[in-house]
């Protein structure tokens, strides 16, 4: 379905802004890119807090508050995916079916929630599918990097 939704995991978004990430910040840029233009990017709330937080202080070379502060507010206009607890026990339960982290499984629900038919992450099994959503890791081929 080339009109589906794309969820973006923290990864992926946090590639996109660290120039130390050699060839995974350029297939992140191309893809953020991709995204914009074609408005189908979807993201969550904990997606844009966990950026903050990583963007800000585990990258090689940190982006300032305020930069990041304006990078989040730029990501509210794809109307990120709210954590409520109907969520939380959506996550439970592919946490327990999946038995992946509570945390990942908490970006599964919430790509699905948000309509999402494919999820850019490189913490989950590329390929992997559960319910409506396709897991792809799209720096495979820069793992090496």
């Amino acid at each position: 379905m080339p009109d589906a939704k794309v969820f973006v995991d923290t990864n992926a978004l946090v590639y996109a802004y660290d120039l130390s990430a050699g060839a995974k910040h350029h297939a992140a840029v191309t893809i953020m890119r991709d995204l914009w233009d074609s408005g189908r990017g979807i993201t969550s709330m904990q997606v844009l807090q966990e950026f903050f937080v990583n963007a800000t202080g585990k990258i090689a070379k940190p982006l300032d508050i305020m930069t990041a502060r304006e990078i989040v507010r730029d990501f509210l206009k794809w109307n990120p995916v709210t954590i409520d607890g109907e969520l939380i026990v959506e996550a439970i339960d592919i946490h327990a079916a999946q038995k992946h982290s509570f945390w990942d499984s908490l970006i599964i629900a919430s790509a699905i929630e948000g309509g999402a038919g494919t999820l850019f992450s490189e913490d989950l099994s590329d390929r992997q599918k559960i319910k409506s959503i396709v897991m792809r890791n799209p720096f495979k081929q820069q793992r090496s990097s």
